[in-house]
């Protein structure tokens, strides 16, 4: 999965701030490899905390992204909230945005999915049909073999009685 520069700056400023890289990963659904990696990035200077394109705004956020930010606002106090939102350079109301946006990505996806049951619900139904009037041509043809073969058999023996 690829992550923006910004969401992987506040991760970082998250273990830098006391936060193990179990609890960061446990908070944000990132493997804690990958934050360790990260922070020894970050140790090394690959990764600057401030770098010149700053905080990604927060509409060009990926919806993993929103999604960790959302269910890590949701274990803050409201004490807590407002240092967390200027931390990820966020206001409260992008907070409330992005759970309709999600919940209405989500709706959109279950209908789709409901669409496509729909369909290949109507295509087993054909092809179980289909599937039953040929095991039935099978049996039938099957039977017409059998009398074939043993036709001889048969009247031979009821002109010899």
């Amino acid at each position: 999965m690829k992550y923006t520069d910004g969401f992987r700056r506040s991760i970082i400023r998250q273990v830098l701030a006391g936060k193990s890289a179990y609890q960061v990963s446990q908070e944000t659904g990132v493997n804690t490899a990958t934050i360790q990696n990260w922070f020894r990035k970050h140790k090394s200077g690959s990764l600057v905390l401030d770098g010149s394109e700053g905080e990604p705004k927060p509409n060009s956020r990926s919806p993993v992204e929103k999604l960790a930010l959302l269910m890590q606002s949701k274990g803050l106090a409201d004490g807590e909230r407002g240092e967390w939102l200027r931390q990820n350079g966020l206001h409260s109301q992008h907070l409330s945005l992005w759970e309709q946006e999600l919940t209405t990505m989500m709706n959109d996806k279950k209908s789709d999915l409901d669409a496509e049951n729909a369909v290949l619900k109507k295509q087993n139904k054909e092809l179980l049909k289909e599937l039953a009037r040929k095991d039935k041509a099978l049996a039938e043809a099957a039977v017409l073999l059998t009398l074939k073969k043993n036709f001889r058999h048969l009247f031979q023996e009821e002109g010899e009685n």
